[in-house]
């Protein structure tokens, strides 16, 4: 049985029929480590001369935007990541700023630091990240045996891209697509989940009535601060899309992208449902290559296949546009609506991302 914090995600299919091997993952940070992955091209386009900062970011106990934001306060050098990095991992990535100029050789907090690495005459972005290395420690699990005949799992996003305690990070994402700002504002204060505190559903409960903002705006905690943002502007301004567009761009970008990870798993889930072979590519099929490079299937390589990831610029030319033109009509959603016209900043023209991933170097 499907549990049902996935089947809210999109996740609907396992990609093995045994049961389990138990255990827990993350009892503490240390037990799930991340590492960016840049490509050889880029990591070749880092010299030591001048251009665009870069910096390796390592981090504990707090996630990607709130380090840039405390960073940005505390040092005036405003940066953007490659990939967001949740806050329950020990991580490292690589992050890179968004102007020619002031730099810093390094700095840290209780939580991170950050060094400098270099500089590249084109800011850095997501296309140059090709993977994600993860280690992750698996406590009181057991018949790890009975895994070892898969060598391959789908390549499904998982809980922390939709919100661990609360999924619902895409439902956001969906509404901005929609240009629905009041839904959206709604979403985000007053979305409730049983995964979430009894303190915070309690304080979303009476946020839920718009009349209650401003009586209850003291009570919500600091660490709800994404919703303090937008409180604020809806109290002083009354105007959802402003106080959607108060939020910091990294996050309101994140919602779309969401969303865009919901409609790949739903897609995934339902291509192989219908009997779809996602660990092997084959003849008319996207791919990625062994360098992170994308195209067509050529027999006799070494290639991954690839799924759409859906954005204005949608490729249908693929064996999965039944599954993904299926869940956009059930939806109400068409690709055009990726592209925001007021609020360009979050449009994403979409892409693809690798259908399965290879497990290996795991052991009891």
């Amino acid at each position: 049985m499907i549990p049902k914090i996935d089947s809210q995600i999109g996740i609907s299919v396992y990609s093995t029929k045994f049961t389990g091997i138990g255990g827990q993952i993350r009892t503490e940070a240390e037990d799930f480590k991340v590492n960016e992955v840049l490509s050889e091209k880029s990591l070749k386009s880092i010299n030591q001369q001048d251009g665009y900062a870069v910096y390796k970011l390592k981090k504990k106990k707090i996630d990607t935007n709130h380090a840039l934001s405390d960073i940005f306060k505390k040092t005036g050098i405003r940066l953007k990541a490659l990939g967001l990095k949740d806050a329950s991992a020990v991580t490292e990535q690589f992050v890179c700023s968004d102007s020619i100029g002031k730099s810093i050789e390094h700095y840290s907090s209780e939580k991170y630091s950050l060094e400098k690495i270099g500089f590249v005459k084109k800011p850095l972005s997501k296309k140059d990240m090709i993977a994600n290395h993860f280690s992750i420690k698996i406590s009181g699990c057991g018949n790890i045996s009975d895994f070892t005949e898969y060598d391959k799992i789908l390549n499904f996003y998982g809980y922390q891209r939709f919100g661990s305690k609360r999924p619902v990070t895409h439902l956001i994402g969906k509404a901005l697509l929609q240009r629905n700002f009041k839904k959206a504002v709604e979403l985000i204060v007053s979305f409730t989940s049983s995964y979430d505190s009894k303190e915070n559903t309690e304080i979303r409960e009476k946020l839920s009535d718009k009349s209650n903002y401003e009586k209850y705006f003291e009570q919500v905690p600091p660490q709800m601060d994404i919703e303090r943002i937008v409180l604020q502007e809806i109290i002083e301004h009354d105007n959802e899309q402003k106080a959607i567009h108060a939020i910091p761009l990294p996050l309101r970008r994140f919602y779309v992208q969401a969303y865009q990870s919901f409609l790949f798993n739903h897609a995934l889930s339902d291509a192989f449902t219908d009997g779809e072979n996602l660990f092997e590519a084959q003849e008319g099929d996207v791919c990625y290559d062994l360098h992170g490079i994308i195209g067509k299937y050529v027999k006799g390589l070494d290639q991954h296949l690839a799924l759409p990831f859906v954005g204005y610029s949608y490729y249908k030319k693929t064996r999965f546009d039944f599954q993904i033109s299926k869940i956009l009509k059930a939806e109400e959603i068409a690709p055009k609506d990726f592209f925001i016209k007021e609020m360009q900043e979050i449009s994403s023209e979409g892409g693809f991302r690798q259908a399965a991933i290879q497990c290996t170097d795991y052991f009891s």
